[in-house]
């Protein structure tokens, strides 16, 4: 079956249980790939300083770690959560690791590539911290680079916040 929008997709959480993204249905959503080791990796205050300020609004930012970059994300799912939260007080939702190219890219990733490919039309994912927004209706507004810091998203943010779904 081919999917048309965010809510077609299922996740797991970074404590393994399922979430339905269908249940964030209506809901702004900022889908991030994640590293523990990266260069990028301070952007986790960033993110979660959005999180802080948009949430009530409808915000839901979504992290998943990967390894795929440099090796930048070696740990567990627990060694992640735990490091997010000690050195940046993530309390946003992390997801379980996943790989976001090639043949075993998670099906999220495989639509969201497909829906906002990167520069010059290119589907894969280059680097951690590329980030994916997304509509109330579901539907992907755009893709952001690796070095577009999270404050540079606000404006996006706040403007799929206040659209209809």
């Amino acid at each position: 079956m081919a999917q048309h929008s965010i809510s077609d997709f299922e996740a797991i959480d970074i404590t393994g249980k399922t979430v339905r993204l269908a249940d964030l249905a209506g809901q702004v959503m900022l889908i991030v790939n994640t590293a523990s080791q990266c260069g990028f990796t301070p952007q986790f205050g960033g993110l979660e300083k959005l999180w802080q300020a948009y949430r009530d609004q409808g915000l839901v930012i979504l992290g998943f770690p990967s390894n795929e970059f440099g090796h930048q994300d070696p740990g567990s799912n627990d060694e992640i959560a735990s490091f997010c939260q000690l050195n940046y007080g993530v309390s946003f939702p992390m997801m379980a690791k996943i790989e976001v190219n090639g043949s075993a890219a998670n099906p999220l990733y495989q639509w969201l590539k497909s829906e906002a490919p990167g520069l010059l039309g290119s589907q894969g994912i280059k680097w951690n911290f590329t980030k994916f927004l997304v509509g109330r209706d579901g539907q992907v507004i755009r893709r952001y680079a690796p070095q577009d810091t999270p404050q540079k998203l606000a404006a996006d943010i706040e403007a799929a916040l206040q659209a209809k779904p």
